[in-house]
């Protein structure tokens, strides 16, 4: 169902806000996913990877997933989900963001 979901939503027949509102039993539903702002090592493990995960070329450091980008279905112990990155707060700690790297 969720791979469903982003179909339609990457078509254009879906909104994603409404769909969460529509189909998601997280917290997050009744602000159309949206789930502010958080730092790498917040979220589950799975979920954490979708949004700051990156990619070792050898010579940068390059993410998973751009912004903007529908990422998933990303299983985790509290089922599937659609994850929307608007954008990506980066931790002061966070080696990657100091090196200009991301």
């Amino acid at each position: 169902e969720a791979q469903s979901l982003k179909d339609q939503i990457e078509a254009g027949t879906l909104d994603f806000a409404e769909c969460a509102m529509k189909f998601s039993s997280c917290n997050s539903a009744s602000t159309g996913g949206k789930l502010g702002r958080f730092n790498p090592g917040q979220m589950v493990p799975e979920f954490d990877d979708a949004v700051f995960g990156v990619m070792d070329n050898g010579i940068t450091f390059e993410p998973k997933n751009a912004i903007g980008t529908i990422c998933g279905p990303v299983k985790t112990k509290f089922g599937y989900h659609l994850i929307k990155i608007e954008t990506r707060n980066m931790a002061d700690f966070d080696f990657r963001a100091k090196e200009g790297k991301l």
